[in-house]
């Protein structure tokens, strides 16, 4: 999959509605991050079928190698999309004005049948979507696959950071007081309990 002559869009972001963009935004912001160039068009499975499957049909020959489809309620567009080519496509289920919150369109999207796969991410997981379009193209780019494997490295020290900043650390256990059995009533044998707050000191001064 090298494509370091391709100068165009390597990913197509595609929406059923302008108002998707709200949400898909966020996967060309990944895309960016990464330095990976990709597209967004509005192109509904219903309302534009003719036209859906037009840019499904010439993605491929465009120089796309993944593409990125966010729909909401019947949420047809990454399987119509699929339909009609042999790259992949990542479904993003998106809530929008669904009553049921986007489990419509999760359901809709994940339902393909066997042969014609639509990968799926959370209901509305458009970052997602992204970072998984970037790690399939990573498999012929090693720039890029240093580009991800850096972003998770660097996600893993803020986390690691977060950790260091929380205002509280544990104390060592206390002896039971005297006559008593060493175990609350409330507590269940074999299960740890959490730490309350009489066993738990202060970094730092509270305000």
């Amino acid at each position: 999959m090298g494509d370091a002559g391709h100068d165009g869009p390597l990913v197509g972001i595609v929406m059923g509605s302008e108002s998707d963009l709200r949400v898909m935004r966020a996967a060309a912001e990944v895309f960016g991050e990464l330095g990976v160039g990709c597209e967004l068009r509005v192109s509904s499975a219903h309302r534009t079928p003719e036209r859906t499957l037009e840019y499904a049909r010439s993605a491929e020959g465009r120089g796309i190698r993944v593409i990125i489809a966010g729909a909401g309620m019947a949420a047809h567009l990454a399987g119509s999309i699929a339909a009609w080519t042999i790259l992949p496509v990542i479904g993003v289920p998106l809530s929008g004005t669904s009553a049921l919150g986007g489990v419509d369109a999760l359901l809709s999207t994940v339902q393909m049948p066997s042969g014609v796969p639509v990968a799926a991410v959370a209901v509305d997981g458009a970052r997602n979507a992204a970072w998984l379009a970037a790690e399939i193209l990573a498999l012929g780019d090693p720039g890029l696959a240093s580009r991800v494997r850096a972003a998770r490295e660097a996600a893993a020290r803020a986390v690691a950071e977060a950790d260091g900043r929380l205002p509280w650390r544990p104390t060592k256990a206390r002896a039971p007081a005297s006559g008593t059995s060493g175990s609350s009533p409330t507590s269940t044998p074999g299960r740890p309990r959490s730490p309350s707050a009489s066993s738990i000191t202060p970094d730092v001064p509270t305000r």
